[in-house]
């Protein structure tokens, strides 16, 4: 049993060993038996690419890297400028692959097909297999085509539910606990469409639900990792056979936009018992990604701190726009409600 150390709390993760979900839920593949301390001398040979983004690139490729899978070439996304100084930064998988002095190629798109191009940096060499986690890139046909055994992906989801941009955050937003899990898949030209080489399920108890969306994101990632470097082995020694999805209970899931962070509440009269959960399922949902928000007098008022206890909802500390962070109490008392009075 493995597990990420939390705070107060625990997140379960559930071990090979453990019962399978309902087969509506859980597509039932071949489990790797091997310990992970065995696998460095077995497969530190093959030849690789890692196709990493934000945020569960660089974790993922720890736990390879502590099982001794080192990639060959790490392929990230290009340096942005970041903050009101506009400073070019690196994305975290280029500082991470650099500091293991490893080769690092970052295309800004896969058109090109120029002597300089992606197809001619990543096709001239005789590749194993290419390992794509969270990399924002459609990847064309022949990239998929390039290595002997395929393209491998780490999808934060029990596939065929939640394919999509944002599976993770969504599963939080939606209370969808069943749907929370990992599945390693073969991938194809259809988004988060192939068919699959592992799985588990993460069960998270009552008392540990909802988990921050950074919590849960570093967790699913350590899990997919570790399962990873188990199931590569197993896949390219030919123990396991890629089996297909079930397509029709496949389910979707979007990439969240600002919009979807707003919390329609009356910060006079917040809201309780279920749609006071729903609103602190957001709040975790969107910590670490812009957080969420409510309308006041055509203000955008920040939610920086809140808890939920016994069906209520507290908000602790707000940032008012334009303005600096301040305990909503002090800000609900400067701002009292406003009572309309006959002409």
């Amino acid at each position: 049993m493995k597990s990420v150390p939390r705070d107060k709390n625990t997140i379960t993760y559930v071990s090979h060993g453990d019962e399978p979900l309902d087969d509506q839920k859980k597509q039932k593949v071949p489990r790797s038996k091997v310990p992970r301390s065995d696998l460095g001398t077995k497969v530190s040979k093959i030849r690789t690419v890692y196709f990493g983004g934000e945020p569960l690139g660089v974790p993922v490729m720890e736990e390879l890297y502590l099982s001794g899978i080192t990639p060959d070439l790490v392929v990230a996304s290009p340096d942005k400028p970041v903050g009101r100084k506009q400073i070019m930064t690196p994305p975290p998988v280029k500082v991470w692959a650099q500091e293991k002095g490893i080769e690092v190629y970052q295309p800004d798109s896969y058109k090109d097909d120029s002597e300089a191009g992606p197809r001619a940096k990543l096709a001239v060499q005789d590749w194993d297999v290419f390992i794509v986690v969270a990399y924002n890139y459609i990847l064309p046909q022949w990239l998929l085509d390039i290595p002997k055994h395929g393209v491998i992906n780490v999808h934060p989801s029990m596939l065929p539910l939640l394919r999509g941009a944002s599976p993770i955050r969504t599963a939080i937003k939606d209370d969808l606990r069943e749907a929370i899990g990992v599945t390693i898949m073969k991938m194809d030209a259809t988004m988060d469409h192939g068919p699959i080489l592992d799985q588990m399920p993460m069960h998270i108890t009552d008392e540990n639900w909802p988990v921050s969306g950074p919590e849960l994101d570093l967790a699913l990632a350590r899990m997919g990792g570790a399962m990873l470097a188990d199931t590569l082995r197993e896949y390219l020694d030919g123990h396991i056979e890629p089996q297909e999805q079930d397509h029709d209970m496949a389910t979707y899931c979007g990439r969240l936009t600002k919009a979807d962070s707003e919390l329609e509440i009356n910060p006079h009269k917040l809201p309780t018992s279920n749609k006071a959960y729903q609103a602190w399922l957001k709040i975790n949902a969107f910590a670490g990604i812009g957080g969420t928000y409510f309308m006041h007098n055509g203000k955008r008022i920040k939610i920086k701190e809140a808890e939920f206890s016994h069906g209520k909802l507290r908000l602790l500390t707000i940032i008012p726009e334009g303005k600096s962070a301040v305990a909503f109490d002090t800000w609900l008392a400067s701002n009292p409600l406003q009572l309309m009075t006959p002409d």
